[in-house]
């Protein structure tokens, strides 16, 4: 899960970027970049840590150009502490081309041989989103033949990079000296839209992964771009859009709605605030079925994105409402972090609890999901410090059992507490009286009642269904072996074989 922006205007973008980066930050804290384009130069910045900490005044002044794009990032593939991979990623030909990705290529292997012995590509790092950018440029390459590029060309390289690439992808990349390119994988499983601007000079058009990141940057909502369909902003900022995969279906992650997303995004027609309340309805059935309302004093949310959840179950159930724990906004969303250890350090340093809502209560904790069950059962546990007399935990979400392969960092199942256990089994697991679930169908129901021009949804992780087809156990267990988990106290310096940062030029 990353966060994507790019932009073609006719005045600066370097600032339009940062803060439609800043509004996705929710997306990634590990690292940020962004490349503007003046001329056919390109100017890059790229570093780890969040969007404020790696953009100084100095390094905005070094972003010239009036087209660009940035990433935040947090890493599913790859290394996940080397600057080396934080996006966007460069090279030189065809052209010039940068690209920043957001989701998991589940055949980055077979495509990183096949670009070293049949194109002649080299590959510098362990991303896969460096795997992307050279299939695009071989294709690009096949395309032009040295010729003029045009919209045309670009949509032809484009259906070759659907025929070669599997998993999920939205992508927004810059071709110097002729315009911005987004892509969206032919099942639409990560969001990427469209949105047009106005400034003093003129027209702007922006394409980012969430509706929040348009909004608010003053620009209006046009559309979101569809499964398998290319959008070619050329520097005039004239838009050409073809659909370049053959076969194409619109299944976006679930995952977006229960918990990725802002709440006031709105991804594929869906209003993520109202599928979150949805959510909830279809939880109360799930609760009164096991534990009487009667015997729940107070619900309470875990901030955040439970919130609306909570808020519609308290109401069905007619049980008050109350916030219990206050959340330390300058410290990061557990789930992102990188390492169990890290995780598991930072939940009380991340929230604490106002004893009063808890002390001689039977309380009934919600969570958007339960993952891990690691930053749950320290949950549970501060909430029986502070006097609560019984812990009843429910999910929005039902429990994660699978992997995901697309993007959302559930590599592996010894890291899922539902893995191979039964409720009563992660209840011990987790600590808490009574834990309750979603079940997956009904939130499916409960999402996909606000769109019915969906086609489904990719749930994975909760249903084991993996709808690129291509994904068995023992890709899984390829796929993880090629994630690098060093830790930062070993991290080796290497060359940096990339577009340089200005102040390193």
């Amino acid at each position: 899960m990353c966060g994507i922006v790019g932009v073609v205007s006719n005045a600066p973008v370097n600032q339009l970027i940062y803060d439609g980066l800043l509004l996705l930050q929710h997306r990634g804290q590990d690292a940020a970049g962004i490349v503007t384009q003046q001329g056919r130069k390109f100017f890059m910045h790229k570093a780890k840590g969040m969007v404020r900490d790696v953009f100084r005044t100095r390094n905005m002044r070094a972003l010239p150009g009036n087209v660009g794009l940035g990433q935040v990032r947090y890493p599913t593939a790859g290394n996940a502490y080397s600057e080396d991979e934080a996006q966007p990623f460069y090279v030189n030909a065809p052209f010039g081309l940068v690209l920043s990705h957001n989701g998991n290529l589940t055949n980055a292997a077979e495509l990183k041989a096949e670009l070293f012995t049949t194109d002649h590509r080299h590959i510098n790092t362990d991303s896969d989103s460096e795997v992307l950018l050279n299939v695009l440029a071989h294709e690009l390459e096949k395309t032009t033949r040295g010729l003029p590029l045009t919209p045309a060309d670009v949509f032809a390289a484009v259906r070759g990079v659907h025929k070669r690439v599997k998993g999920s992808y939205a992508v927004v990349a810059l071709i110097a000296g002729h315009g911005l390119l987004a892509i969206r994988d032919p099942f639409g499983i990560r969001p990427l839209c469209l949105g047009c601007g106005q400034n003093e000079s003129g027209n702007t058009v922006m394409v980012a992964s969430e509706s929040v990141a348009l909004e608010g940057t003053s620009h209006q909502f046009v559309r979101d771009i569809a499964p398998g369909e290319a959008v070619f902003v050329d520097l005039q900022g004239t838009v050409h859009a073809e659909q370049c995969a053959v076969k194409t279906q619109l299944k976006p992650c679930i995952f977006e709605f229960v918990y990725l997303a802002r709440p006031d995004s709105v991804l594929d027609g869906i209003s993520v605030y109202q599928a979150r309340l949805n959510l909830g309805e279809t939880l109360a059935k799930r609760v009164v079925s096991t534990v009487p309302p009667n015997e729940i004093d107070v619900i309470i949310p875990i901030p955040e994105s439970s919130r609306p959840s909570a808020t519609q179950l308290a109401h069905l159930l007619g049980i008050p409402y109350r916030e219990g724990f206050v959340k330390n906004r300058y410290v990061g969303r557990t789930f992102i972090m990188p390492g169990q250890g890290v995780r598991k350090k930072s939940v009380r340093q991340k929230l604490n609890v106002i004893a009063s809502e808890f002390k001689g209560r039977n309380v009934l904790l919600v969570d958007d999901s339960i993952v891990r069950g690691t930053t749950s059962r320290e949950i549970v546990q501060m909430a029986r410090d502070a006097g609560a007399k019984k812990v009843y935990l429910a999910s929005a979400a039902p429990p994660v059992r699978y992997p995901n392969v697309y993007g959302i960092d559930m590599p592996t199942v010894d890291e899922l507490v539902a893995h191979d256990r039964t409720v009563e089994e992660i209840r011990v697991a987790i600590g808490c009286d009574a834990l309750i679930y979603q079940d997956v169908e009904g939130m499916k129901r409960a999402i996909g009642s606000l769109n019915k021009n969906l086609d489904g949804f990719d749930a994975s992780c909760f249903d084991g269904v993996y709808i690129t087809g291509d994904i068995t156990p023992e890709s899984i267990a390829k796929m993880n072996a090629g994630r690098v988990d060093s830790s930062e106290e070993n991290e080796v310096d290497v060359s940096r074989l990339a577009l340089p940062n200005p102040q390193e030029a």
